[in-house]
């Protein structure tokens, strides 16, 4: 019996991994020149900035018309998003690491169509096109 429960538990485990590595990798990766290709295309795009708020004001700035909830408060605010669920959704940060668990929370909250910046504004800001 112990044997069973031991197997049972490290299946869950497993389980539960594996469903978590399929979410992330659910979310699409897009890199910033087609970012800047789809704010001048999509005028419904929403850029979800999930830095904090002190760092939109820092030397990266931020892209203008952004919706700012930090990652550390996204669980409990994604129901401010709700409204958006229907639209396409890019998320970026600094390099593209908070955004990337950013876009995995949107996903599992049922939001289908999320996109990580790779590279966040790091790589935006790197590129000379102004934005």
């Amino acid at each position: 019996m112990r044997r069973f429960f031991s197997s049972f538990v490290v299946f869950l485990v497993l389980l539960d991994f594996t469903a978590y590595a399929q979410t992330a990798a659910d979310a699409n990766n897009i890199n910033v020149e087609e970012l800047k290709m789809r704010i001048e295309e999509n005028k419904n795009l929403v850029i979800l900035d999930v830095r904090k708020p002190e760092e939109l004001n820092g030397p990266l700035g931020k892209i203008d018309g952004v919706i700012n909830i930090p990652v550390q408060e996204l669980e409990s605010r994604v129901g401010e998003l709700d409204k958006y669920k229907d639209k396409e959704i890019a998320v970026i940060c600094r390099t593209g690491h908070r955004s990337a668990i950013a876009a995995r929370i949107l996903l599992e909250h049922g939001f289908t169509n999320v996109e990580n910046v790779e590279g966040g504004m790091t790589a935006f800001r790197s590129d000379e096109s102004p934005y």
